[in-house]
């Protein structure tokens, strides 16, 4: 596995080793030895999540205040960029964010800690986004930061979208980096 650093210390972008021929391919998604050791640190994932969007929808930028997921996030179907925003106060990154694209071409998995908001907008017609979480879902304690917060200076690519991204009432929403920490 390639483990590509980011401008926040501890989010990875994985590559997996993919072994193709003629007749397609085959990669392990999955390796908690080779995961843990890639994030020096050992990982419990508790819920796998599968999600299908289709082009043009923007999820997030989603967090809990109480019970964080970490969460290892991967694209086997279409294309996606995904965002991590670093909403951790005592972080020397707080505020910043990675973000890359995930798509069935590359194979790449990100790995978001806990205390990080998250979220993606849907390049392709459709997409299918599977994900790890470290804990489980929290409804009560879940929030939005605002996937267009001028603060946080997220250049999403908008510009291979034909029209506005397709947001629900609660992302549109979303409270702003400064209401945050209010």
């Amino acid at each position: 596995m390639n483990v590509i650093k980011t401008a926040i210390a501890d989010v990875f972008i994985l590559e997996p080793k993919v072994f193709g021929d003629a007749r397609g391919f085959f990669l392990e998604s999955w390796n908690a030895q080779a995961f843990n050791e890639a994030i020096g640190h050992e990982v419990a994932f508790v819920q796998d999540n599968h999600s299908r969007s289709r082009k043009g929808v923007l999820r997030g930028l989603h967090f809990q205040r109480v019970q964080p997921q970490g969460k290892l996030v991967r694209v086997p179907i279409g294309r996606v960029y995904d965002v991590a925003v670093d909403i951790r106060p005592d972080s020397p990154t707080f505020g910043q964010h990675v973000g890359t694209e995930l798509n069935e071409d590359n194979h790449r998995q990100l790995w978001i800690p806990p205390g990080l908001a998250h979220g993606f907008l849907v390049l392709s017609e459709s997409a299918d986004f599977l994900y790890k979480t470290t804990d489980f879902y929290h409804p009560a304690s879940e929030a939005t930061l605002l996937w267009n917060d001028p603060a946080l200076k997220i250049d999403w690519p908008l510009h291979e979208l034909s029209d506005e991204p397709l947001l629900t009432d609660k992302d549109r929403q979303g409270l702003t980096l400064a209401e945050l920490l209010a």
